[in-house]
């Protein structure tokens, strides 16, 4: 049986983008599902746009998603004489040929078809061209450029797409095509091809942007003596307007960095990205990376384009919705020891972080962790939201604090007074703390949601969270205690 081969070929001209991301789990997942390789081939041939710093942008965003590889990275400006060599060999075979055809002479002739309203092909001007003409020209010192020479007859060209079905076009709907510039570098049309014969591709996942190449690709294939791969072509994402989402017109969100530098869980977004254009069939949703790779198939492939469903200027949702759900969900589900890996890097950027959290406070600080998750929806929100749980220096947030701290002038004394109790426990539990706080508001005749909606305003910075007496377990007797006596320092504020 065929190895099943397949590849990843991101151009070096930016960062890792989220089309390109999900390209790479497709073939990364049916790699996976069918015992084959997946092949990281960097398709370097835009000297003027590739560089270092992607590069490294498009490894390290791969490496960060989990998506690993079994060959490369591969660079195909290392295989110049590969592609060099095809089209020698399809001029040497006359499947190919020297066109001297000037810009001028090409535009003029475009000009004519449009104001004829016609369709302007390549009229195959220097397709015959005699042995004698070509040394004349060349002689003379013409520039010229390599034309692939596309077979003129009756009939269908064709190709299975194991998304969109049978692909077809007339063979006298396609024109002789460029496959070597007059600089004499090959166009990537051909060194695509030429790189996958060698590398011995057998499936191309791709997107649907692709296909104006595949049926051309198809004929190089056959003029190169080369077997056809499977070809599937995925949908496009587009925007809420319909739009090609891409790094020109949609900036940073669409870069796999982003949603590393917010926060996200890399499962969760890849997860998020394989649903954009494929479906298991049935209503789930989350799935774990050996789940996706069972369930994962070509023929579950959507035919339509999916939505990218991001607003411009939304502060609750700075990108899908969707996206930010189920990150949330792996967030709330995952196991503790994991997250507490995953927010280590975010505690450490703010200064929040303490080593003993891997020491001796560990079982306190994971037991924080999942206290506090629930409410979170990315990374950042434990060194954000969660500030006041690793460090005395936290916002207080306005609505709470003129709700249920300035509209009670009382608690200027009444939280100092709770904090010589809670001071006095020698037993600082849930039950304790829960009934001196209510012991406290039956003494002062007033509701004992003025008491605990205040204090958790004053300990945490916040509107809700947590059970309140869960919060001032995990926050301590003594720093609780020293933030209700600062209540004072809210009124001055």
């Amino acid at each position: 049986m065929t190895e099943t081969r397949l590849r990843f070929p991101p151009s070096p001209t930016g960062y890792l983008h989220i089309g390109g991301a999900r390209t790479a789990l497709y073939n990364w997942l049916y790699a996976k599902k069918t015992g084959g390789k997946l092949i990281l081939r960097i398709e370097d041939t835009d000297a003027d746009r590739s560089t270092e710093e992607s590069i490294k942008g498009i490894i390290d965003g791969m490496k960060w998603l989990g998506i690993d590889w079994d060959e490369g990275p591969y660079f195909q400006t290392d295989f110049d004489a590969d592609h060099i060599a095809a089209a020698k060999k399809l001029l040497d075979t006359t499947k190919a040929y020297k066109c001297f055809c000037t810009r001028e002479e090409l535009e003029a002739k475009r000009e004519a078809a449009q104001a004829n309203k016609t369709t302007y092909g390549y009229d195959g001007t220097c397709r015959n061209l005699t042995e004698e003409d070509i040394a004349e020209k060349e002689a003379a010192g013409f520039p010229f450029v390599v034309r692939f020479k596309a077979p003129q007859k009756d009939g269908i060209l064709s190709y299975n797409d194991e998304v969109l079905g049978e692909i077809k076009s007339h063979y006298n709907e396609i024109e002789d095509f460029v496959i070597v510039r007059s600089t004499g570098k090959p166009l990537y049309l051909l060194c695509n091809v030429v790189d996958d014969i060698r590398d011995r591709i057998s499936h191309i996942i791709r997107g649907q942007d692709h296909m104006t190449n595949t049926l051309r690709q198809v004929l190089l294939y056959e003029a190169l003596d080369a077997p056809l791969p499977v070809f599937a072509h995925m949908p496009l994402t587009l925007d809420t307007r319909k739009a090609k989402i891409s790094k020109r017109s949609h900036g940073e969100i669409v870069a796999v960095q982003f949603y590393e530098k917010h926060g996200f869980i890399p499962w969760a977004l890849s997860n998020f990205l394989v649903l954009l254009g494929w479906s298991s069939g049935d209503d789930q949703e989350f799935f774990s990376k050996e789940e996706m790779i069972e369930a994962f198939s070509l023929d579950r492939i959507n035919k339509s384009n999916s939505i990218f469903n991001y607003q411009q200027g939304n502060a609750k949702f700075f990108t899908d919705p969707k996206a930010i759900a189920m990150n949330q969900h792996y967030l709330r589900t995952m196991p503790i020891e994991e997250i507490a890996v995953l927010v280590k890097p975010f505690l450490e950027k703010e200064d929040l972080w303490d080593a003993s959290y891997e020491g001796d406070k560990k079982e306190w600080f994971e037991q924080t962790l999942d206290l506090i998750r629930d409410r979170f929806r990315i990374l950042t929100d434990f060194a954000d939201l969660g500030r006041a749980y690793f460090s005395d220096e936290f916002p207080v947030e306005a609505k709470p604090l003129k709700k249920n701290v300035l509209k009670h002038e009382g608690l200027k004394e009444w939280l100092p007074m709770l904090a010589d109790r809670y001071e006095a426990l020698s037993d600082f539990t849930l039950e304790t703390s829960e009934q001196t706080a209510r012991d406290l508001a039956t003494e002062l005749d007033i509701k004992p949601g003025i008491i605990i909606n205040g204090m958790r305003t004053v300990v945490t910075g916040q509107l809700a969270g947590a059970s309140m007496f869960d919060i001032l377990l995990a926050i301590g007797q003594e720093r609780v205690v020293r933030r209700l006596r600062n209540v004072g320092n809210l009124f001055e504020a």
